[in-house]
Parts: C-alpha cells; structure tokens; sequence
C-alpha cells in the first residue's frame, strides 16, 4: 500500500469502500508544524461521478485500485460521450463528456498513445501521452524576420485549446503539446 505522498495524478484508489481517480494534488507544508506534508487530494467517485476533496498526511497508507489501462484511439462523438477504440480487440469505451473534459482538448482522430483507465470492466478516464500534436486552425500572421525569440502570440488548435505559441508559427501549421503543462514544445514531426 502506497503512502499518500506517492499517489500521482490520474491514479486510482479506494476511499471510504468506493473506487476514486485521482484528479488533481495540492501539496502544501504547513508551517511552524514537526512533521510532513499534507496533500489535498480533488478525487472523483467512478461509478457516480461525484466530486470530492479530502486530505491526508503525507504518512496516510492508501489502497490503489485494480484497474487496466488498455491502448486505445478516439473514434467518434455519440451525443454526449466520446467513443474509444481498443487497439488490439477493438472494444469500444464510452467516456462522457464531462469525465474527460479536461483531456478532450488533446486529441482528435489522429492522436496516438492514449490508454483508456478501466475499473471493475467500466471505462472511467483516460491517459493521454507526454506531449501530442494538432494543427492551428487561427494565429495572427507569422511575422517575417522574426526570429525564436521570447516573444509569443495566441493560437487556437482543431480542438479548440488554445496556446502560445512563438511568433514564427503560422495557421495550418502542426505543432507538438506539453499535456500536463498545456505548453507549446515544437513543431510537430508528422505533417
């Protein structure tokens, strides 16, 4: 059983007998106090989707959840819920939403490395990889001369994220995405 300051983002643990992800961490160290860290956890309930907060010492044992993280690709929109394709056996997985609406700005049909998090047989989140690459639908003009310089102007991408990106990028350009940063990293490699 892990200790509370080794639980991650997008892990999955058991909280009060229900399966919880892991949503977000805020690690604060409160002062004047012997002692370690305390970490408010946002966790989400996946059978009904309930939002929560609780906090623990960073010394607090959590239990991990069974889950399975299969490799999967965005297929299509259903009404409110995005499908995924197993890539092996071409299960599909039905996400709303609203589960993922964070990571919905990501990826596309072309997106590689995504795994879907599976508990109890039920798809509840996914995983995207480190960085990805999508196309900029809208960006002022690129500005001739202008060399890599600290200067950034927004873009907006086919998913509609929007990002900074240097002033040397153009519309229709392709360009590689820090996922958990939500930053510019390069052009993209592909197109």
């Amino acid at each position: 059983m892990p200790k509370a300051s080794e639980i991650k983002k997008n892990n999955t643990i058991v909280y009060d007998g229900k399966t919880c992800i892991v949503r977000d961490i805020e690690r604060s160290v409160p002062q004047g106090r012997a002692g370690g860290s305390i970490y408010r956890m946002r966790m989400y309930d996946v059978v009904t989707g309930a939002k929560f907060d609780e906090t623990f010492k960073d010394s607090d044992m959590l239990e991990m959840a069974d889950l399975v993280r299969r490799p999967a690709m965005f297929s299509y929109m259903d009404g409110d819920e995005y499908v995924f394709l197993d890539k092996e056996d071409y299960t599909p997985y039905h996400l709303h939403k609203d589960s993922i609406a964070d990571e919905a700005l990501f990826f596309n049909e072309e997106t590689d490395g995504i795994q879907v998090v599976i508990v109890s047989d039920a798809p509840v989140a996914i995983d995207l990889p480190m960085s990805v690459e999508l196309e900029i639908v809208e960006t002022d003009p690129s500005i001739k001369g202008a060399s890599a310089t600290s200067r950034t102007k927004p873009a907006t991408l086919s998913t509609g994220l929007v990002v900074q990106v240097p002033e040397y990028i153009s519309t229709g350009e392709w360009i590689k995405i820090n996922t958990e940063e939500r930053k510019f990293q390069g052009r993209g490699d592909k197109h």
